[in-house]
């Protein structure tokens, strides 16, 4: 299922008005040589995060999850917390590494030897946001970019949510 969404949403983008045979996305099995980039600001990473890992090391065998730095953005974590938060929960899995970075992702893609970037998408919004970065990326860099829907249960996680609530936390505790 998650090959023909995944050859759907890259026939679709290419222009095709049906999805290519599974022969076409002979790439799509994982391949053990294969690397994957995942990213995003992680601030902080969550369980559809998580979601997006699990999926994404079915198809590579190996992930790099990049953590941007985007210097117009307030964050609630240093990246160096991020980077060991996020270490630190994939500790003993030798095919993740974790990376902080600065300037293009498809620089990063070609530093690590990525030839896909793999990115969550939640609703409507995420995926029209992220197709035109997968346009943009492909045109740039020859990149391709697979977009994984957000599991069934995690459609309503986000960053910013969980940044909320661990405000609410904090405060809470200060308080007692």
């Amino acid at each position: 299922m998650l090959y023909e969404i995944i050859a759907t949403f890259v026939a679709l983008n290419d222009g095709m008005t049906e999805p290519p045979s599974a022969k076409i996305f002979s790439f799509m099995e994982k391949d053990s040589k294969q690397t994957g980039l995942f990213v995003g600001s992680f601030d902080p990473f969550t369980e559809g995060h998580a979601s997006v890992v699990r999926r994404a090391l079915l198809l590579f065998g190996r992930l790099v999850i990049g953590i941007g730095i985007n210097p117009e953005k307030q964050y609630m974590f240093t990246a160096e917390e991020r980077r060991e938060r996020i270490a630190r929960r994939y500790a003993g899995d030798p095919r993740i590494e974790v990376v902080v970075y600065n300037g293009l992702t498809v620089d990063l893609a070609q530093r690590i030897g990525a030839r896909f970037i793999v990115k969550g998408v939640r609703n409507a919004a995420d995926f029209a946001y992220e197709m035109r970065q997968a346009d943009y990326n492909r045109k740039a860099a020859g990149i391709e970019t697979l977009l994984l829907p957000a599991e069934e249960g995690l459609i309503d996680v986000s960053s910013t949510r969980e940044r909320e609530r661990l405000k609410r936390e904090l405060l809470s505790k200060q308080k007692q």
